[in-house]
């Protein structure tokens, strides 16, 4: 991969883990500039000192270290990697109005899509409490993000334009754990019949160079991972009443 402004190794770290698709957004934003980076696998379960000093407050994936400097949140760490590394690939639009446009629907996406799939999966044993969730991501949020494409994409492949841009990089790193969920269901969401251009998104976004190998495996692995997550996440819920 052309690497348009270097990096050491020791400079970047990224504190992250192979489940998250947060962490995912970092790593697709690194490819995009070109840059090389010390990825370090957190144990959610014992945090390593490092994660702690770095990200204090919250104490969560993603952290990217630039030298000494921790930048926590993923989405603000795409766009600290925007604004240092400018002379790569733009990774937000450069227009302030297109780049506030991106921004609101980053957000809607993780306001939206993100706490419906949370919500699905954590009622995920309890058939008639998951419906509403499944079909508010059916009825209402794939068809804002379907009609949103429309209008962003102007016809080019991705949200972005002819690249992978900020809105892909946010909705794509969703991808896997979609379709872990539709694994689980026994239904597939995400149609070429209702999404058409959504679908179609989703080919050309795994497809792409900068996205290639980012992803998680949708495999029994990542099913695992949400399944006993979701049981440690209920557990301690019961715990704390």
């Amino acid at each position: 991969m052309l690497c348009f402004m270097s990096a050491k190794r020791s400079d970047l770290k990224l504190l992250g883990g192979w489940f998250s698709p947060f962490v995912t957004r970092v790593k697709i934003a690194l490819n995009i500039k070109g840059l090389e980076y010390e990825n370090i696998e957190e144990d959610l379960n014992s945090k390593s000192d490092l994660l702690l000093r770095s990200n204090p407050v919250h104490k969560k994936i993603p952290v990217l270290i630039h030298g000494d400097k921790p930048i926590c949140e993923s989405s603000i760490i795409l766009q600290y990697i925007d604004e240092v590394w400018s002379n790569g690939p733009s990774i937000l639009p450069q227009d302030a109005y297109d780049r506030a446009i991106a921004t609101f629907w980053v957000s809607y996406i993780d306001d939206k899509l993100f706490v419906c799939m949370w919500n699905i999966l954590m009622a995920f044993e309890d058939e008639e409490e998951r419906k509403p969730h499944f079909e508010q991501l059916e009825e209402e949020v794939l068809v804002t993000l379907e009609v949103a494409f429309n209008k962003c994409s102007e016809g080019k492949p991705f949200f972005g334009g002819n690249d992978v841009g900020f809105i892909d990089i946010a909705l794509g790193s969703f991808l896997p754990f979609l379709y872990v969920l539709e694994k689980m269901n026994g239904k597939k969401v995400l149609t070429v019949d209702k999404f058409p251009e959504l679908e179609n998104w989703t080919t050309n976004f795994i497809a792409n160079s900068v996205v290639i190998e980012t992803l998680p495996e949708i495999d029994d692995k990542l099913v695992l991972f949400c399944k006993a997550f979701r049981r440690k996440w209920v557990t301690a819920k019961a715990a704390a009443k």
